[in-house]
This record gives structure tokens, C-alpha cells and sequence, in this order.
């Protein structure tokens, strides 16, 4: 893989990808998450711009890199000392883009040390579903539902995408209250975010989140605090800004794409889990393909 794509979008102006390519990388997202969890029943729980990498654009870009190393700029390496195998260190800079073949390099979705398959008797469903319970996701990218301490499925992972989409399309962050003077998550400033945003949570979430109180891991989870939790109540410290309007907060977008865009988001930006589509309705909304 040549690079993670937030360093392709360093390589635009305004770090911004042009509409037509983040569209396409989107789609292409969408397709993969939905073959993760129709078939392969598999929640990623960990998607971020870190773990979306980038294939080359051409094959000679690899070889040519290889050539250099091998003769004028060695890469750096060490020798296990057990196996004897060489370890070279990692490296993403592959030089300039060729620029003719950029629609070659396509986005990929990487990094299951965190993954979750989730069990179910009807194969190629992801609205029949079971569920996880323990904390995951990233910070930025924590869907509303995990940090209730709410059972979460497949949906998680297309709150992410949601996520993930504004990162794309508008180069920043959508929620940036998430994180205290020190630099530690703060659920309650991240769920007041999303309450400005999107007003505020369901009743049946709520309820649901109240009902999961009484509920116990089966072992107890150190936080970020260092305190061995029970469940995700515990952990989040049991959580719930000046409101914020989601379309004011695009910059980017003309009248039209931004009303496309607004839809689109909305869909997966969902606070109840079923309310969310799925990767391949996700698919064939109009703003990925107008």
C-alpha cells in the first residue's frame, strides 16, 4: 500500500480531495463495508483516516523505490537475532504521484486487530443481527450507542463511515469537543456535541442505555482513568455546547451538493443503531451518484 489517505489529501489544495474523488472513495468504502458485514459478519470498529491506505497508482512506482533503496539510499533495517530475518522499517514515502494514474489508486480498508465478528442464522443480513457490548471505536469517530453503554452491531461501523465522510468532504473534524485539557476523552463534551448537532438522543435510546445500568461484563475493564469498570456506563462515567446547526457547519459544498451531502450523512448519522443504513443502501444514494 502506498500511503494512508489523509497524506493523499495533503497532496491537494486545501488538503481536499476533488468532489468526484472522495464521491468514488466513498462508494468504494461502502462496498467493502458491506462485504464485511453481509458476508463476513465482521463489525471493523476501528475506521479512521489512519487505517484507510491507498494502493499504488502504478506498479513501477514500487519497483523504482526498490531500485533506489538497493543502490543509492539504503532503508533502514535491523537482523533478528533468533530468526536471522531482516525487518526493514516501515516507510509510506514513495515520492511524487504519478499523476496520470491517479484513478488506479484505490482506498482500502485496513487494520482487524480490533474487528468483531458477530454471529447470525441468516447469512447475507445485516438487519438480523447480535450484538457486542464492550467499549470500542476510536474517540473522534465513538457512536452514541457505545457510549451509553448500549449493545451496538454493524450500525457502529456506518456511524463511523458518517464520520469518516465529513474527515473526506470537508477536511476537519465534525465533532471537536471530544478530548479534556489533558488531553483525555471526554464523553459527556462528545455527546453534548452530538446533541447540538442533531438534537437530542431518543427516548428508546435512553431507555435502553438505563436498562444496560444493571448489565455486568464478564470482566471488569480498566478506563482511561484507571478505574476497573462493569460496564459501559462505568466506563463512560456515565455521560449525557452552544447548538450548532449541521448545515452551517459545511463550507465546502454549492446549494445543491450540500443538500445531497446533508441527506447522505444524515442517513448515517443516525443516533438509534437501526435507524442507520446499511453500506449498500448507503450505496446508491443520489450524492454518491449524481
Amino acid at each position: 500500500m502506498r500511503e494512508p489517505l489523509w497524506i493523499l489529501q495533503k497532496r491537494f489544495v486545501d488538503r481536499r480531495l476533488p468532489l468526484p474523488i472522495a464521491k468514488a472513495y466513498l462508494l468504494i468504502l461502502l462496498a467493502g463495508l458491506d462485504y464485511l458485514h453481509s458476508e463476513c459478519r465482521i463489525v471493523h470498529t476501528d475506521l479512521k483516516l489512519d487505517n484507510i491506505l491507498m494502493t499504488f497508482e502504478s506498479e513501477d512506482i514500487l519497483s523504482n523505490f526498490i531500485k533506489e533503496q538497493t543502490t543509492n539510499q539504503p532503508m533502514q533495517y535491523k537482523t533478528d537475532p533468533t530468526s536471522g530475518r531482516t525487518i526493514y522499517r516501515c516507510h509510506n514515502d514513495f515520492g511524487s504521484l504519478d499523476w496520470r494514474e491517479l484513478r488506479k489508486m484505490l482506498p482500502k480498508i485496513v487494520d482487524f486487530g480490533l474487528s468483531t465478528r458477530l454471529e447470525s442464522g441468516s447469512q447475507g443480513q445485516v438487519r438480523n443481527e447480535t450484538a457486542g457490548f464492550y467499549p470500542i471505536q476510536p474517540d473522534q469517530y465513538r457512536a452514541p450507542e457505545v457510549i451509553l453503554g448500549c449493545p451496538w452491531s454493524f450500525s457502529a461501523d456506518i456511524w463511523n463511515i458518517g464520520v469518516l465522510a465529513w474527515n473526506i468532504i470537508e477536511n476537519t473534524d465534525l465533532f471537536l469537543h471530544v478530548h479534556d485539557s489533558q488531553a483525555h476523552y471526554n464523553p459527556k463534551t462528545h455527546l453534548a456535541e452530538m446533541i447540538a448537532l442533531f438534537g437530542p438522543p431518543p427516548k428508546e435510546l435512553l431507555a435502553k442505555s438505563e436498562a444496560m445500568a444493571g448489565f455486568s461484563w464478564s470482566k471488569p475493564i480498566m478506563n482511561e482513568t484507571g478505574r476497573l469498570c462493569n460496564n459501559g456506563r462505568e466506563y463512560f462515567n456515565g455521560p449525557l455546547r452552544k447548538m450548532r446547526k449541521l448545515e452551517d457547519s459545511i463550507r465546502s459544498l454549492e446549494h445543491k451538493e450540500r443538500q445531497a451531502f446533508l441527506s447522505f450523512v444524515s442517513l448515517a448519522l443516525a443516533w438509534n443503531p437501526e435507524d442507520r443504513q446499511t453500506a449498500s443502501e448507503l450505496m446508491e444514494h443520489p450524492f454518491l451518484n449524481g
